[in-house]
């Protein structure tokens, strides 16, 4: 083997893109991969039965991050990120119980609020310190501003139309999340104890 294929073989990539190791407190009943990335200074709190699924990340560098139960964060989703302005605000984000945060989804970090049983579509972005209302659905792609406030059952949609939901599921989807939580448990291997 002649010495640039050696020194080829020698550098390996990094196996982790971690920064700080945060303080943490999880429930025994969270479902969290091996390959979740948690970071920053501030607590992360996860409540009980919620999943997170790999490849999601946690940042805490802003703000304490404060996740409910039966919650369940999707690959590529970010919880606590810096907004545009790159600013640390020393605020963090909350999730109520049984929130969804699907792929690619983004929420800043900046006193942010989740609501209950609302469901953050895929790739949308929640803006730093937006107040999202209980058992809203912000569908795929769509924006809320920072430190905007939607009401109760509000559904966006990512052309920016908005309408009040009054079919009055909250309990349905909370079972079927309750369901879904279940069988994603049997699927992600789960390794709390790596992160503490």
């Amino acid at each position: 083997m002649s010495s640039s294929s050696s020194k080829r073989h020698s550098i390996l990539p990094p196996t982790s893109t971690s920064g700080p190791k945060p303080p943490v407190q999880f429930s025994s009943s969270i479902t969290i991969a091996d390959s979740t990335v948690l970071t920053g200074s501030n607590p992360i709190l996860i409540s009980s039965e919620s999943v997170l699924h790999p490849r999601s990340r946690i940042d805490s560098l802003a703000g304490r991050i404060s996740i409910g139960r039966r919650c369940i964060i999707h690959e590529r989703a970010t919880l606590g990120s810096v907004g545009t302005s790159g600013r640390i605000t020393e605020r963090g984000v909350t999730l109520g119980d049984y929130v969804t945060v699907e792929v690619g989804a983004s929420v800043e970090a900046g006193d942010t609020v989740v609501g209950e049983g609302t469901v953050v579509g895929v790739g949308a972005k929640i803006g730093a310190g937006a107040v999202i209302g209980r058992n809203c659905t912000i569908t795929a792609r769509s924006v809320i501003a920072a430190g905007e406030v939607l009401r109760d059952n509000t559904v966006v949609y990512s052309n920016g139309m908005r309408r009040v939901d009054r079919r009055g599921v909250a309990e349905l989807r909370k079972k079927g999340q309750a369901r879904q939580i279940g069988v994603l448990r049997m699927m992600i291997p789960s390794n709390p104890g790596k992160f503490q």
